[in-house]
């Protein structure tokens, strides 16, 4: 099988060279393909003694070009396109392509196997209990129909046995004056009325005595039975053809396929003048490499755009698409193919809008635990199939402008970690609203609520604890042998054994911002989540982020360029979104600047899969989660890892006292009457370097600003102090140590 583009080649190019030669010889076609194939890879010479006419046919030498030499030396342009067939066979092509599945992907998928038989057994259900309360009714119209149905009955016959079916054909022959034709169909017509009478009079004489004989001998029963199916089937005749005895228990909306002719309408409605030029008068018009088929509950649609038109580009229009293509906005999801060329573009149209869908269940909404080992159900995507995402070894951002479901997508994932017995939980919910209370208070060893100081403060003391547990965990997994942790990683066995204390440890911050933002307490959260970010990962240690305002300051850079997945919600602008998906998705075409005020807890999904996905995260209310954190509670009393909080136990971090003042007294003589904050900074970390320590990872500015900051609520102001070194004048931010004894003794009268 020949590749179409090759018969093409080969013909332009033997109309090309048959177009040159304008001496009028006749030429050996046989033989000049002949000599053409086996010179293929031959150069081109040019003629000898300037005659190019003078080379033979057939000499197994290449034909030169004749075409004139813009450039005035005399030698020939060398044909670059080989005339022989190139490209792919016939056995690359078949083993390049790509192989549809035999099995569904809902059939092998178990969650979502279980939620079509869920469905198809509530549509049943439904189905049957819509009838059955109407079947009263049912019977009554079915009674009432009955005489018409009867009339009907009876008019249908007489017209049989009178053949007035065959009227038309006899008034035709007789309009045509066929006389022929006329009797001959006469002559049918008398034999048809003659045999039918007969059998209607039959009817007539036999029917009677058979409906006696049955109502005189045949059980109760039975005569009732038949009387009730006589009256259903009159009943049913007699219905009329715009009012059905049965309504619909379920009424379906019909939607335009998706063809070929309605997605070139749509995309030649964009205004894209590539797109319009392949769409003209002589243009290439727009390839498909694949059919459209149906795809879950839409319709799928792989397009090759035309040159130079990217994916992108159909975005920045997606309003006009779904213009052109008639459906909804909610409909229209066109989607980059992270696999193939820029041009590639996927086209998902449902049959309806995402937003309008009514979401299903989480799986593990009624039962079973779960492994942060193992992937667990975060969402649906527009086709309706789960889409998981694995915890461990992993960190979670989560991003959204407010009311936009960001808290609820931040939700699932902590229930998740709660089903699994294992996992230790510290939440942070720093907005105040109690969103997650159920999963802080009931399975939660550390939890906090609120945007103020002290709920701040608690929550950068369970960061330290998190960053110290770091060394430990480290320590432990470097002492393990090798055939027990080959990888030197937290596995299933290692966290599963209590004594060593790998077990899952999961940090989780909603509206993050707060914290890293906060002037005292915010730098330093924001060095110690880089750690765990960065560090945390091979040691069992999950950090979930939530934001509603991801910018350099509310969201240090060096964390959100190292989590692993992030999903987004809706926002505004361009920043925003890479702030949250990553540099350049935005460019990329990944946007979630497209989703509307009713696309709530729908975003973008990356770093999950291959590809990013679009995904419609799992509703679950308030009183569902506090279902699920009993659940979740009982498992671990039963497996005897309650602690914390959720235990009653008051963490040990919560009620260690601030000692800065002290140490600074500690670590500056009396004769320094104004230490600088960044050498005072260094002490501090010498001296507690399980606190302060991340304060000397910073830069000295950066370090002066953190020592400002926690003195300020002490009262203890900062400012310029200057020395001479080596006969130069240093200014730095520097503070004066005779207010820190005054600072502390007004501490200790509050």
């Amino acid at each position: 099988m020949k590749h179409p583009d090759d018969e093409n080649e080969l013909f332009n190019r033997l109309e090309a060279e048959m177009d040159a030669d304008s001496n009028g010889d006749v030429v050996d076609l046989g033989k000049a393909r002949s000599a053409r194939t086996e010179s293929a890879d031959a150069t081109v010479r040019p003629a000898v003694d300037g005659a190019p006419d003078s080379l033979p046919c057939g000499s197994g030498e290449a034909l030169p070009d004749r075409s004139p030499d813009p450039s005035g030396t005399g030698s020939p342009t060398v044909m670059v396109d080989s005339p022989a067939p190139t490209g792919p066979g016939v056995m690359d092509r078949v083993r390049d392509g790509s192989r549809r599945a035999v099995v569904p992907g809902w059939a092998r998928s178990k969650p979502e196997f279980v939620n079509a038989l869920g469905w198809l057994g509530g549509y049943a259900w439904h189905t049957t209990a819509f009838h059955a309360v109407r079947l009263p009714w049912y019977g009554l119209r079915l009674t009432v129909q009955a005489p018409a149905g009867a009339a009907k009955f009876v008019g249908g016959a007489m017209r049989w046995v009178a053949d007035t079916e065959g009227e038309p054909l006899r008034q035709v022959a007789a309009r045509r004056e066929d006389v022929e034709q006329y009797l001959k169909l006469s002559r049918q017509r008398d034999n048809r009325v003659k045999l039918r009478s007969i059998l209607a009079v039959l009817a007539l004489v036999v029917g009677p005595v058979l409906a006696l004989v049955l109502y005189a001998l045949a059980p109760t029963w039975v005569t009732v039975v038949a009387l009730a199916v006589l009256t259903v089937g009159l009943g049913f005749l007699g219905a009329p053809a715009d009012k059905p005895v049965i309504s619909r228990a379920v009424v379906t909306t019909e939607v335009e396929r998706l063809t070929s002719n309605i997605v070139e309408r749509a995309l030649g409605a964009l205004g894209i003048a590539e797109i319009n030029k392949a769409l003209g008068k002589g243009g290439e018009g727009i390839k498909f490499p694949a059919p459209i088929t149906r795809d879950g509950p839409g319709w799928r649609a792989d397009v090759d755009l035309p040159y130079g038109v990217t994916v992108p580009d159909i975005l920045d229009r997606r309003e006009k698409l779904a213009s052109g293509l008639r459906r909804p906005l909610g409909c229209v999801w066109p989607e980059p193919v992270a696999d193939e060329h820029a041009g590639r573009m996927m086209l998902w149209v449902g049959d309806k809008a995402l937003n309008k869908v009514t979401p299903p269940a989480w799986p593990l909404t009624r039962s079973g635990a779960a492994s942060l080992f193992k992937p667990v159900p975060f969402g649906t995507d527009q086709r309706g199939r789960n889409v998981d995402i694995t915890l461990m070894y992993d960190n979670v951002l989560i991003g959204a402008m407010p009311g936009m479901g960001k808290t609820f997508s931040l939700r699932t994932p902590l229930l998740a970690a709660a089903l699994d017995p294992l996992a230790e939980l510290l939440i942070w919910e720093l907005k105040g609203t109690g969103d997650l209370d159920a999963i802080g208070k009931k399975v939660a060893a550390d939890y906090g609520s609120g945007p103020d100081d002290d709920t701040c403060a608690a929550a950068l003391d369970s960061i330290r604890y998190v960053h110290k547990d770091l060394e430990r965990r480290a320590k432990v997994i470097s002492g393990l042998p090798k055939d027990k942790c080959p990888e030197n990683k937290v596995t299933p066995a290692l966290a599963a054994n209590r004594s060593l204390g790998l077990h899952p440890l999961v940090l989780s911050i909603d509206e993050c911002q707060e914290l890293f933002s906060h002037e005292k307490y915010g730098k330093e959260a924001g060095v110690l989540c880089t750690a765990i970010i960065k560090r945390g990962r091979a040691l069992g240690v999950i950090l979930l982020l939530a934001t509603q305002r991801p910018d350099k300051d509310s969201l240090p850079t060096a964390i959100s360029a190292n989590v692993g997945t992030r999903f987004c919600l809706r926002v505004m602008g361009q920043i925003e979104n890479d702030m949250i998906l990553g540099t350049s998705t935005y460019k990329n075409g990944i946007r979630a600047t497209s989703f509307t005020k009713s696309d709530k807890g729908i975003g973008y999904l990356v770093g999950a899969a291959d590809d990013p996905q679009i995904v419609r995260t799992y509703y679950i209310d308030g009183p569902t989660a506090d279902r699920i954190c009993d659940r979740a509670r009982k498992a671990r009393i039963e497996a005897g890892t309650l602690s914390g909080l959720a235990a009653g136990v008051e963490p040990e971090r919560r009620t260690t006292a601030d000692t800065l003042l002290e140490d600074i007294l500690a670590v500056t003589s009396a004769d320094e009457a104004k230490p600088w904050n960044d050498i005072t900074v260094d002490r501090l970390a010498e001296l507690r370097p399980e606190r302060y320590g991340p304060w000397s990872e910073m830069e000295p500015a950066e370090k002066a600003r953190q020592l400002t900051a926690a003195l300020k609520p002490y009262g203890v102001t900062t400012g310029q102090v200057a020395r001479r070194i080596n006969g130069k004048t240093v200014n730095r931010t520097g503070f004066e140590r005779a207010r820190v004894p005054d600072a502390i003794a007004e501490r200790d009268r509050r």
